[in-house]
């Protein structure tokens, strides 16, 4: 013990005071790099300075993971702790920087990320496989899985270094993925099938997010519905009083009714005389099927719709709209 008081009362205060202050110097200086303004909604945070002193202490919370970007490249990632920045804690960067560093100061992007759950909003319009009109939206929750992948694909790519501008590329995406899948299938399955049809859509889109390292936890359709044209479509071809190929028939003919009577020179009620023809040609079409319900017409007697447009009858013995005959 004498040795070293010895060598301490040897040493001049001067020189003693400075070592001191540089100590001191050293530990108020050391940068601590942290998110400490984290919401329950904040999703993604960058650390404003990318200019990051060698041995600054990386504090990250229980629930988030910080990744260092460089380059356009996710690098090393730091779950929850308290971690000192150095060459040996950071592999990635000194491998990618070739193993040339210098100096006390490193350059790079600090990016929090959140590990929670979120929930996202979806809405969008789109077309079945038959070009019917659909509207949905809904909600989503998610939470990101793969930390250096969701950088690399949302972040990196899409410039999206905060929490708006990733919320907006995930409603975006999520559109998209919902739109691309009910193209595959035709109204009356989207609507009869809802179930089956959305667990599809729902399977098909939780693999997409996979792919830029989110997990999809649930989906959930508020809202799915068409126009109002194809909902009565959809009306007909539920109660099954009317195949499909009835429907296309009948909107085919009042569609040419419709331009022939606007064409130029057509004489009065040409639409109608068209309609009433093309009527006919459909039932002679469908005569050899329906000659047990109620003659050619194949409409039964006191039927409240025609079986080949729909029309309501009101006790009529034809068809105000197609024509064909009731009975």
């Amino acid at each position: 013990m004498s040795m070293f008081k010895t060598y301490e009362n040897s040493i001049h205060p001067r020189t003693r005071f400075n070592i001191q202050s540089r100590l001191m110097e050293s530990i108020v200086t050391a940068k601590s790099i942290e998110w400490t303004n984290a919401s329950p909604d904040h999703i993604v945070w960058r650390y404003p300075d990318n200019r990051i002193d060698w041995g600054s202490q990386l504090i990250v919370m229980e629930n988030q993971a910080a990744i260092f970007y460089r380059d356009g490249k996710a690098l090393d990632t730091f779950l929850a702790g308290r971690h000192k920045l150095t060459t040996s804690s950071m592999p990635g960067l000194v491998g990618w920087l070739q193993k040339k560093v210098k100096g006390d100061v490193f350059e790079a992007t600090c990016i929090f990320i959140s590990r929670s759950q979120f929930q996202g909003k979806y809405g969008g319009r789109g077309q079945t496989s038959d070009l019917a009109p659909l509207m949905f939206h809904g909600n989503f929750w998610f939470r990101v899985k793969e930390h250096k992948i969701f950088v690399n694909e949302v972040v990196s790519n899409h410039n999206a270094f905060s929490t708006k501008k990733v919320n907006d590329f995930l409603r975006s995406f999520m559109n998209e993925r919902i739109i691309d899948e009910f193209a595959h299938y035709d109204l009356q399955a989207v609507f009869t099938q809802l179930d089956e049809t959305s667990l599809k859509v729902k399977t098909k889109v939780r693999m997409n997010f996979e792919r830029i390292g989110l997990e999809l936890v649930d989906v959930k359709f508020s809202g799915l519905d068409t126009t109002e044209k194809y909902r009565e479509r959809l009306f007909w071809l539920k109660t099954g009083g009317v195949s499909g190929q009835a429907v296309m028939g009948s909107e085919t003919i009042k569609s040419s009714a419709e331009s022939l009577g606007k064409s130029p020179g057509a004489g009065f009620g040409a639409g109608m005389g068209f309609m009433g023809a093309a009527a006919g040609m459909m039932q002679g079409g469908q005569g050899q099927g329906g000659q047990g319900q109620g003659g050619a017409g194949g409409t039964p007697a006191g039927a409240k719709f025609c079986a080949q447009c729909g029309t309501a009858l009101s006790g009529a013995k034809f068809c105000p709209n197609c024509g064909s005959k009731v009975g």
